[in-house]
């Protein structure tokens, strides 16, 4: 018998608390709609659908001629899917977890560290970081989605610090005059760096009852102005509210005045590589990122926080907004792709965007095992892969150097995600 190497995955559904509930979410759309036998539960939390081969979402074959039941059984007995350059970079891994997340609730101030530091804190805190492996991440918008990436210029930092003394009060005056002096005097990129890091860290490790005293008399000073009508744009006083509303007396709602507050539109990008400070607020989106669960917390949290290496792991390089933006570039021959290719070797993803003028589509084959996504759109294959048909929700595995060509059912535009490994 032929070994497949196209097949269709069911893939698993986290309900962390933060995601979207019930019908609400891209989450529990696509899940739903890829197998019509499932139920969207209103009140449940539809928060990321992993697909791939880690050991905490195995995603299931469904493919009766396959025997094995997860990829990751599959793999392991085919490690031939994965392409030689794959196989080798990788020892015989999949390299990549892809995901949609939607987020109702803001997600943790957090940070992923490098390989280096990840490898450390799994030796000494194995509960905590699982595994010894980086986890550089992507996000591309499905919907407006909002979050924080990376520190601000420090000109507009020093500008909260003017504008909003209960943020000065947490970093202490000769913190905060330090980096005032680096707002109006030329400095090189240590000193800036110095003075930033002691300022967020002043303010990370302020006592509980401190911040929960500054935060309030913030909070209430804001609602005040915004019940009569003021604008509280300034002091991003929508956000505060609604991180406060969220975590009450979380120091993490300071962080709005360090890092970059954005919002991506649909297709649009943000990199988050490895030291990053970063945090989902709201929207669905693709992600995709190295295949490990490290997480390094500070705010914004229920989970397990680490103030202390989150602030001696930061790159602590401030850079505006639009700065972390990451575009895609187009894929030669194929107008219908865009490639989001970050500056590391574990992933790379294409969005395949068809309109209903055209009838077949064929998805080009990659020297990597690839993971493929139909999020809107329905097409048949005219391969020899047993007619998959494609739909929103559907998951397939592409193993290595195998070429797939979509007839479209009826006119539709088809709208895909592939995550890849291009060595």
């Amino acid at each position: 018998m032929v070994v497949p190497r196209v097949f269709p995955l069911s893939c698993v559904v986290q309900d962390y608390a933060w995601g979207k509930l019930g019908r609400d979410s891209e989450v529990a759309s696509l899940w739903a709609k890829g197998e019509p036998e499932r139920q969207i539960e209103p009140n449940r939390p539809y928060a990321e659908l992993w697909m791939g081969s880690h050991p905490k979402g195995d995603a299931i074959i469904l493919d009766n001629r396959i025997t094995e039941k997860t990829l990751g059984q599959w793999i392991a007995a085919h490690p031939e899917c994965l392409g030689s350059k794959v196989r080798k970079a990788f020892e015989d891994q999949l390299p990549f977890l892809f995901k949609v997340l939607s987020v109702r609730l803001a997600l943790s101030i957090q940070a992923h560290p490098d390989k280096a530091l990840a490898e450390k804190l799994h030796a000494q805190f194995p509960q905590h970081y699982p595994d010894a492996n980086h986890k550089p991440e992507m996000a591309i918008a499905l919907t407006p989605f909002r979050g924080m990436c990376g520190f601000r210029p420090v000109s507009e930092i020093v500008g909260f610090l003017r504008d909003v003394p209960e943020f000065c009060a947490l970093i202490g005056q000769e913190a905060a005059q330090e980096l005032e002096m680096c707002a109006v005097e030329p400095c090189d990129g240590i000193k800036v760096r110095d003075a930033l890091q002691r300022c967020f860290t002043h303010m990370m490790q302020s006592g509980k009852k401190e911040c929960a005293e500054q935060l309030n008399l913030l909070v209430q000073r804001v609602s005040q102005q915004a019940q009569n009508g003021l604008d509280v744009s300034p002091c991003i006083g929508d956000l505060l509210l609604t991180l406060h509303s969220q975590f009450p007396g979380d120091i993490g709602c300071f962080a709005i005045y360090f890092l970059n507050v954005l919002t991506l539109q649909p297709g649009e990008a943000m990199y988050l590589g490895a030291n990053e400070p970063h945090a989902y607020l709201k929207g669905d989106c693709m992600e995709c990122m190295a295949c490990s669960d490290n997480t390094v917390r500070a705010g914004l949290t229920p989970k397990f926080i680490d103030v202390q290496t989150l602030c001696e792991m930061l790159t602590y390089i401030p850079a505006p907004a639009s700065s972390k933006l990451f575009t895609p570039v187009p894929i030669s021959g194929d107008p219908y792709a865009l490639l989001y290719n970050p500056p590391i070797p574990d992933f790379s993803v294409i969005k395949i965007e068809v309109p209903s003028t055209v009838s077949k589509y064929h998805v080009e084959p990659v020297d990597s095992a690839s993971i493929l996504l139909c999020v809107r759109g329905q097409a048949t294959s005219c391969d020899s892969h047993e007619n998959l048909n494609l739909h929103p929700g559907t998951v397939l595995f592409i193993s290595a150097n195998e070429k797939l060509t979509l007839v479209m059912d009826a006119p539709n535009s088809l709208l895909l995600f592939r995550a890849c490994c291009l060595l």
